[in-house]
């Protein structure tokens, strides 16, 4: 079986997106999915797109064509590697309020956001000793990668940025009017959506890394690299590594967090049933009905690579 080269792209937009279109939109991408192996998620919201999806080159064409028609040309912040692998199992498409959940109706990232910082200028931005840096990811994304000396907000999901914001962050400026704010998350989404959100609020001087950390790893190598860690991505690769190739880490199908090949030897880790982060968290019950999930699993392995090698 020859191996395909899958494509991956990253995007999002923020802009007025009508109903109408959405709709016309998701049944023309359901249409592409029908006839080639599309996969991924996408978002649509009435605030603009967000979303991930794979498939190989010639079917990305068309989708992002099919994007560019539907979004007025608009710069949609894409980002792109590649995979040997499908990294979604099909495609999805969701409609909904937000293209990324903060749920704070009244601001508006299309209008009102922070400036954007390039890769190439960030380093400088963030070893600027006036500078607060702020990952605005989730505290199991943050576990496995971030850069040095950010704070981490310890949030369980971005609806939780707002009161952190409210509670901690004057904590952190030493000068609310002349202390930068550097902001970053994985694709530059929710970094855009947060500085939007400290406008608001009446804070200044606030920046966001452009195209996120997978920009970030595809631009800047080497030593020059201040990234430490890996980067936690929402599909099959669980992390990229500083390459933006599959990294070391895989995902516990108990609890969802990432563990990684040390935590794997941990006595607690059981594949499929539970590791080391929810030990506690289940009952007899729920651990026998993830043994008999692992053992199906196991045997569909098992009958896939016999045909494949048979």
């Amino acid at each position: 079986m020859k191996d395909k080269n899958f494509k991956i792209v990253s995007l999002y937009s923020f802009f007025p997106f009508q109903e109408n279109l959405i709709l016309d939109l998701k049944n023309k991408l359901l249409e592409i999915e029908n006839e080639n192996d599309l996969s991924g998620l996408l978002i649509f919201s009435s605030e603009g797109i967000n979303g991930t999806f794979c498939a190989e080159k010639n079917v990305i064409d068309i989708v992002i064509n099919l994007l560019n028609k539907y979004t007025d040309k608009r710069n949609l912040n894409m980002k792109v590697n590649f995979s040997k692998n499908k990294v979604f199992k099909k495609l999805k498409i969701k409609i909904k309020k937000e293209i990324v959940t903060m749920g704070v109706p009244e601001i508006n990232p299309s209008q009102n956001n922070g400036t954007y910082i390039d890769s190439a200028n960030w380093n400088k931005l963030i070893k600027n000793k006036n500078t607060i840096v702020i990952d605005t990811r989730n505290h199991y994304e943050v576990s496995i990668g971030t850069f040095q000396n950010s704070i981490n907000p310890n949030t369980r999901n971005f609806s939780e940025f707002p009161k952190w914001v409210d509670d901690h962050l004057d904590n952190h400026l030493e000068n609310k009017e002349s202390s930068n704010i550097a902001m970053f998350c994985t694709g530059g989404i929710r970094c855009e959506k947060a500085t939007s959100l400290l406008k608001k609020k009446g804070y200044k001087n606030i920046y966001h890394l452009q195209g996120g950390i997978l920009q970030y790893l595809n631009d800047v190598k080497g030593e020059e690299n201040l990234f430490e860690g890996e980067c936690f991505v929402f599909d099959k690769r669980v992390a990229l590594d500083h390459e933006l190739k599959k990294g070391s880490y895989s995902i516990c199908h108990a609890c969802g967090m990432p563990v990684s090949i040390q935590d794997q030897k941990r006595k607690e880790y059981r594949e499929g049933i539970q590791c080391h982060f929810c030990i506690n968290q289940f009952s007899d019950d729920d651990r026998k009905r993830f043994e008999e999930r692992q053992k199906q699993i196991d045997r569909l392995k098992v009958e896939n690579h016999k045909i494949y090698h048979d």
